[in-house]
């Protein structure tokens, strides 16, 4: 059975999907962005703040979903810049300090409202 998971410690979708789909024991975290739910604003004073923000809600919505990042098997990351991978790649593995999940690192040309960084994941819990 398909279970939608929603909290509102992440920002809420702004398009037609949901922050997370559990089915059995494997969550499907939808892409996010750097909007700090507490302001709605995004953060966006250096791609290292703007990733500990995307990180931090995906946190949130796995937390809701029963998991954590220890449970994250794999991790899409979406870059506006290249050049930026390894100031990103820097905080989204202070996430993950040991046994990292799977990944790709694709650049893309525009990502929503604007963002230079977007990030989804897969976990079990």
């Amino acid at each position: 059975m398909k279970k939608i998971i929603f909290t509102e410690a992440a920002p809420a979708p702004i398009g037609p999907y949901s922050q997370a789909v559990l089915i059995r024991d494997t969550v499907y975290v939808s892409g996010q962005i750097a909007i700090d739910q507490t302001t709605g604003n995004i953060v966006s004073g250096n791609i290292q703040d703007e990733t500990h923000q995307v990180m931090k809600n995906l946190g949130f919505i796995l937390k809701e979903a029963g998991s954590d990042f220890s449970q994250v098997i794999k991790c899409s990351i979406f870059v506006k810049n290249m050049g930026d991978f390894g100031k990103i790649n820097d905080a989204y593995g202070s996430y993950f300090p040991i046994h990292p999940p799977a990944r790709e690192t694709v650049e893309v040309s525009g990502l929503p409202k604007n963002v230079n960084v977007e990030i989804s994941c897969v976990a079990y819990i």
